[in-house]
């Protein structure tokens, strides 16, 4: 809750469920990332948030953009970034996006297997192409390593391969999962990648560029490392594997740059209890896993949640929260011991806090003709 949301919520009383994002929050977390990490290249993940405010801000900041479909590399070049400065970081590309990013301008494109390699040839001749390598995904609470990524000796064929294809093998590229609490990870992966580097220059591939992913974390109800702690570890392990001779290096943060930066408002629809001496009350929010909060799924990422009762030191007592549709598995948190006032009823207001990721681009349009989550950037 920023000063500007606070405002914002006082003077409009905006209709609920509503995402409201301080943008001057957003630069400031920018900020902070380039503070750590100063030898490293950002590029914003846009799809932890494309709002066109976003975007602009960023750009005007310098930013540079990881993008993960044409549609959002149009987005960026709408917002004003340079395509030059748009990374296609998706490994699963359809050949038509591959041929507008290419024809765009876009100069770098992601891949982590053979397929997808031919494709980059045949359709952005030149190419820059980095690969994507599996990591651990350990201490993640969003991982990402089952989907994406291919094993060290794969990758060094496959950056054979792109020379031989007339690509420009640049560079290699890993993610240690979202909402990552520990730096081990990136340690660990840099290491990897390391001993590819000099394989790969003994096979006479020159790469130049390490991307290492995003993932930093955000505090949501738990505390985690803060962004000094990962930069001071990512610098240690690239220096002690790389030396003096240090790659370039990129980043892909979403989640560090905007979380902070909004706050969803929400009306509590019914405060209800399965039986009489159960303690557990079900409350149930005018927004749910099909409004935004796709993220509690399994209960991985457990949103802070404020409301007007806590200032007064109300008595709370054990919830499980849901969402408002008519589906079973609309339940954000049943087994995460949260503990809500026994004070809340129907038509209180509640805030989810650090929800400016992955929310309003989760929401979905019509699900039980619900209307989307309204979005109000300041």
């Amino acid at each position: 809750m920023t000063p500007k949301i606070a405002k914002f919520l006082a003077e409009q009383n905006p209709a609920t469920p509503c995402l409201v994002v301080d943008v001057d929050r957003v630069a400031a977390r920018y900020g902070a990332l380039a503070d750590a990490l100063p030898l490293a290249r950002i590029y914003y993940a846009v799809k932890a948030n494309p709002a066109a405010p976003i975007l602009s801000r960023l750009t005007a900041l310098g930013s540079y953009f990881d993008a993960a479909s044409i549609e959002e590399i149009e987005m960026c070049l709408e917002a004003g970034a340079e395509a030059s400065k748009i990374s296609f970081g998706n490994t699963i590309k359809k050949v038509s996006a591959i041929r507008r990013a290419f024809a765009a301008g876009v100069p770098m494109f992601a891949f982590d297997s053979a397929e997808e390699l031919d494709k980059l040839a045949e359709n952005a001749p030149g190419a820059r192409v980095y690969c994507r390598l599996l990591v651990e995904n350990e201490g993640a609470e969003w991982p990402l390593s089952r989907k994406f990524g291919t094993t060290l000796d794969h990758a060094r064929d496959l950056m054979v391969r792109a020379r031989e294809l007339g690509l420009d093998p640049y560079g290699l590229s890993f993610h240690v999962g979202s909402q990552q609490t520990g730096t081990a990870p990136y340690e660990a992966a840099i290491g990897r990648v390391a001993m590819l580097f000099t394989d790969l220059a003994e096979a006479g591939i020159d790469l130049r560029m390490v991307n290492l992913g995003g993932g930093f974390p955000v505090r949501y109800r738990d505390e985690v490392p803060g962004i000094d702690d990962f930069g001071r570890a990512i610098m240690h392990a690239m220096t002690e594997h790389f030396g003096n001779d240090l790659p370039e290096m990129i980043v892909e943060p979403g989640r560090f740059i905007v979380a902070d930066a909004g706050l969803v408002r929400s009306e509590v629809v019914l405060v209800s209890r399965r039986g009489a001496d159960n303690p557990v009350r079900w409350v149930y929010l005018d927004i749910g896993r099909f409004g935004g909060l796709a993220e509690t799924e399994g209960e991985s990422i457990r949103y802070r949640i404020a409301t007007a009762h806590d200032e007064t030191g109300a008595e709370t007592g054990p919830v499980a929260i849901a969402g408002p549709t008519c589906d079973g598995a609309d339940i954000m948190y049943e087994r995460a011991n949260y503990r809500l006032p026994l004070a809340l009823r129907s038509g209180d207001l509640v805030d989810l806090l650090s929800t400016g990721a992955y929310v309003s681009t989760y929401a979905a349009q019509s699900f039980n003709g619900f209307a989307p989550l309204a979005e109000h950037y300041i």
